[in-house]
């Protein structure tokens, strides 16, 4: 770190064996970390102990709710998918889904399970990048080159379908871009098969290795009040026991079929809320995500050709009211509280993102553990800092 990201303020304390101690305050930041974005942390630290911190965000706004006030719903999509750009088809789905619930539109069947399908694929997509860059983060590059390879086997599907490798745009409202391409399904069903083979290689990198458990595990410990406290969600949460996941609690897409008894979608838990935990949460997930894409694919064989979207028209304009939808994004708890007044742009479109209550959260996780933990604790909170900023 440069002398010019480094702010160092004097004050004085009183240590436990009663003498006068120096307390200093550090700006770590802003910069980009290998933490998917531009974040600053303010904290004080007496000697090598962290004895209070402040995430300070906002460098990255780019005040994407107020742009949606000024473009139609069919121009809102290119924003949607951007504040998340690790979980960017999610995020077109979610805005979606909003608009469809207040126009009270049927979606085809088709085009559910093929969204359902791609928002498996883009959550294995988001995990894969977080577990190649979390070992990154503590000094290990071997890792990453594993992830980006099963990364890239399925970012070639999901560039076959979209036409994109980072911001899909293949969402549109009342469907889809378009149909599912001739023989797709088969390559889908191979990249998975492809990646599930190799995933314990990467896995034994990780999990598998020493020096990452010794520095991940029994560290960063997020209570469950904590999380209940300030609104963590997604694997963080479930990784210090809280047990949710609106796929299976409040179902939408075709999570429904998917999550019943017998079926392959299930939620990961764990009960130590220390990074180790949240990055066998992280893991695990992958591989139930492979078994729903593989789900979505034997079921899209079933249904058969038909309609992927809705006809729409010229100019769409959404009845007058309010109206909130939420889902489980790669991250944590998304939702979108649409507010209309009948015109063909929202009067209002708030974004509730899962990376800000999970960035907030860490003033209460840092104090009291040691400088050279605060990297590990971080890499663990898997965010994304224009989710956070949006």
């Amino acid at each position: 770190m440069s002398t010019r990201d480094l702010d160092v303020s004097l004050g004085t304390a009183t240590g436990v064996s009663g003498l006068s101690t120096t307390e200093m305050v550090l700006n770590i930041g802003p910069q980009h970390p290998a933490t998917h974005g531009v974040l600053r942390l303010r904290i004080t630290v007496d000697g090598e102990r962290i004895v209070a911190a402040e995430p300070v965000i906002g460098y990255m706004h780019r005040g994407a709710e107020k742009l949606f006030e000024v473009r139609d719903y069919r121009q809102i999509m290119v924003l949607a998918n951007r504040h998340d750009w690790l979980s960017a088809f999610n995020n077109e789905v979610g805005v979606a889904l909003t608009v469809e619930h207040m126009l009270g539109m049927e979606v085809p069947e088709r085009a559910t399970w093929t969204r359902t399908l791609l928002s498996e694929l883009s959550r294995v997509l988001n995990h894969l990048m977080f577990l190649g860059s979390y070992p990154l983060e503590l000094g290990a590059i071997t890792p990453m080159f594993y992830s980006f390879r099963e990364r890239e086997e399925l970012q070639a599907v999901m560039e076959e379908f979209s036409g994109g490798r980072m911001h899909y745009m293949a969402t549109r409202v009342g469907g889809l871009l378009h149909d599912i391409p001739d023989g797709w399904l088969d390559r889908v069903d191979a990249a998975v098969e492809k990646v599930r083979s190799r995933l314990p290689e990467l896995e034994g990198m990780i999990l598998g290795n020493e020096i990452v458990t010794a520095r991940a595990k029994g560290v960063g410990v997020l209570g469950l009040d904590q999380v209940l406290a300030y609104g963590v969600s997604g694997p963080i949460a479930r990784a210090s026991g809280l047990d949710l996941d609106l796929r299976r609690d409040e179902p939408y897409l075709a999570y429904a079929e998917l999550f019943t008894e017998g079926g392959p979608g299930r939620v990961v838990t764990r009960e130590t809320g220390d990074c180790l935990a949240r990055l066998e949460v992280l893991a695990e997930q992958v591989h139930v995500s492979l078994d729903l894409a593989r789900a979505c694919t034997e079921r899209l064989r079933e249904l058969g050709p038909g309609p992927f979207d809705t006809k729409l028209p010229k100019v769409l304009k959404v009845p007058e009211g309010a109206h909130y939808v939420a889902g489980e994004n790669p991250l944590g708890l998304n939702g979108y509280y649409l507010v209309s007044r009948g015109d063909k742009a929202p009067h209002r479109l708030k974004l509730r993102s899962a990376s800000f209550s999970n960035v907030q959260v860490l003033r209460e996780m840092l104090p009291g553990t040691v400088v050279a933990d605060m990297v590990a604790i971080l890499g663990s909170m898997f965010f994304v800092v224009g989710d956070v900023d949006r």
